[in-house]
């Protein structure tokens, strides 16, 4: 059975939401118990994309309020608590316990939470002697968002630029890559497997890896292992094989212009938390939900938008041929004489009618909201070019450059600021040798459009790095991470700028796509052999060795430290369908970036290197 994360954090949750009580056939707990929920702004963010307001009722939740706002006592009803284990919410936890806001507090943790909060928890509530009103704390590992079966974001924003900082000391590279580490940790509890671990040597990657590794033995070897559980799908099959990357493996994937449904939705329209608006015919906005209740997203989110307009139009002539042959059946002959013998016959069609209803309902429904997220597509799409922009930056990475009089072209046609920013920067990554005259003109025509250059001019100044630093990169260690964070700059990116035309096939197949189809056949390629390979389960002298962790592997997971995007995530699905060897991938990042907010972190990175205006913060927040 394949892996599915959003079922398995589903399942979780329905649990927490149950006083944590085992669950009968049908979801729900032995005895319906009446419940508050409280939660904080993260955990609701977790929530959003898995649990309506209907389940919620299902499961027996009355009322439901972030734990920051002003509550009122409720007696006799217990209060679920769902929070990140944090300073401020045990504060807020220990006057609600102690002011007996509700009957029993059931305290849930999205990660484990530390021994000296766990303290202050404990302290606080005995205190105001409130100590009987708590009646559990449980660790719930939930602290991440899945956003589609196979896709899921630790929603930890602006790690590219707390990555990339040149001036992030040791102690804080060393917070941030624990803070990753952790949050994967607990994609791996929820479901319940440990992995073989595969990353390229130097970097955020390899330090991640470790640490998860390390943090992956140690718990298999404490008492109270959540991994036994696990057993039944490892001896099913196998295990799953997690490959570690840093958005500067590719980068040039996070900045590109897609003409895919589901990139273009989330670059264009802002989709987040599966949630996006879109201006209304009659003015005003209207809110859709897109997931996999969704069946049209389903089945086209993957197809290019020309491909989808006409599957709406398609699907809008099915839905009218169904309602006019229900029209038909219903309404009789037309001057036909009665004569009884037709009336069991005409009772069945009357009642195929009404059962049909409902479906016909939806799927109207579905069709309407389509059309009206097309409709704005399409607009943006006319107005900015955005097609146009998606054939260059494409036909310039397959080329290794662009003729001059056409990039000219396109920084002063059509598109937003922003637009010709990405553009000017796929024009650099993908550009071989650059021409310092041609450079220039570009600067020129950005500033001219009224850009900011700041993000331009860092990748300008690693790309010239680059070439410099090559050779250091190569031979760099991990042994001494502020070295490590001083280099950054060169060798990070060189997978990005001198690699970029190897790094794309002929069918122009992402660096990433093609990185884990080699790990997964397992067989040896020269390319990909220097990668670390861990195997928390294998004895630590071992870990690195033994062909049984080799591969072929069925099940892949692919993480994305500083922002991945859908335009990747739909490049492994992809994989799944054409390839033999792996049938299922989960793709997961630090979070889910559109183009231009992994543009605005490469500006805030060259501001903080001088580069550019006056240091601002980064405002870009995936999720």
């Amino acid at each position: 059975m394949a892996l599915n994360l959003r079922q398995k954090q589903t399942e979780c949750i329905i649990r927490m939401l149950n006083l944590n009580q085992p669950l009968k056939q049908s979801g729900t707990a032995n005895e319906e118990v009446y419940k508050i929920l409280i939660y904080d702004k993260f955990c609701q963010n977790i929530l959003s994309p898995l649990i309506h307001v209907k389940d919620l009722r299902k499961h027996g939740v009355t009322l439901y309020f972030l734990i920051d706002k002003d509550r009122k006592t409720v007696r006799d009803v217990p209060a679920v608590y769902f929070v990140q284990p944090t300073q401020s919410n045990i504060h807020r936890i220990i006057p609600d316990a102690s002011e007996a806001l509700y009957d029993t507090f059931h305290l849930n943790f999205s990660s484990s939470i530390p021994r000296p909060l766990l303290e202050d928890l404990a302290s606080g509530t005995l205190k105001s002697g409130a100590v009987e009103k708590v009646s559990k704390v449980y660790d719930q590992y939930l602290e991440f968002v899945t956003l589609e079966d196979n896709l899921f974001s630790l929603a930890q924003q602006s790690m590219y630029v707390q990555l990339n900082d040149p001036s992030a000391g040791e102690k804080e590279i060393e917070a941030i890559i624990e803070r990753v580490a952790n949050g994967l940790f607990c994609v791996l509890v929820t479901l319940g497997v440990v992995p073989v671990i595969r990353c390229p040597r130097g970097g955020p990657a390899e330090m991640v890896a470790s640490l998860l590794d390390q943090k992956l033995r140690d718990h298999l070897l404490s008492k109270n292992n959540m991994f036994s559980e696990g057993g039944g799908f490892m001896s099913s099959f196998q295990r799953p094989l997690l490959c570690i990357f840093d958005r500067n493996f590719e980068l040039s994937v996070g900045i590109q212009h897609d003409f895919r449904y589901r990139p273009l939705v989330h670059d264009v329209l802002g989709l987040k938390l599966n949630r996006l608006n879109v201006q209304g015919e009659k003015g005003g906005m209207k809110s859709f939900e897109l997931d996999s209740s969704d069946p049209f997203w389903s089945a086209n989110s993957s197809l290019e938008f020309p491909e989808v307009a006409v599957e709406i139009e398609t699907q809008l002539n099915k839905y009218k041929r169904d309602v006019e042959e229900v029209n038909k059946r219903t309404g009789g002959g037309s001057g036909a004489e009665f004569d009884g013998t037709d009336l069991i016959g005409n009772t069945k069609h009357l009642m195929n009618a009404v059962n049909s209803l409902p479906e016909l309902t939806e799927r109207k429904q579905v069709i309407d909201k389509h059309t009206n997220i097309a409709t704005a597509l399409l607009g943006q799409i006319k107005e900015r070019s955005i097609d146009a922009f998606t054939k260059k930056e494409s036909d310039m990475m397959m080329r290794g450059g662009i003729d001059r009089a056409e990039l000219m072209a396109a920084l002063k046609g059509k598109g937003t600021k922003m637009d010709k920013l990405r553009f000017a920067i796929m024009y650099l990554i993908s550009t071989e040798t650059i021409n310092q005259s041609e450079v220039e003109s570009v600067e020129a025509a950005l500033n001219e459009a009224g850009a900011d250059t700041s993000a331009f001019q860092y990748v300008k100044k690693i790309k010239s790095l680059n070439v410099s630093l090559a050779a250091s990169a190569n031979s760099a260690s991990r042994s001494n991470i502020v070295d490590w964070a001083e280099k950054l700059y060169g060798q990070s990116i060189s997978a990005v700028t001198a690699g970029v035309k190897n790094l794309l096939s002929s069918d122009q197949q992402l660096a990433v796509t093609r990185t884990v189809e080699a790990l997964t056949e397992g067989k040896p390629n020269p390319e990909f052999d220097s990668y670390l390979l861990l195997d928390p389960r294998a004895p630590k002298s071992s870990s690195g060795g033994g062909s049984h962790v080799k591969g072929p592997f069925r099940e892949a997971m692919v993480f994305m430290i500083g922002g991945g995007n859908y335009v990747e995530y739909g490049s492994l699905q992809e994989l799944t369908q054409r390839q033999l060897t792996v049938k299922n991938v989960i793709y997961g990042a630090t979070e889910i970036l559109t183009g231009s907010e992994l543009v605005e972190q490469l500006g805030v990175l060259g501001k903080k290197m001088g580069l550019g205006g006056p240091v601002a913060s980064s405002s870009s927040s995936g999720h």
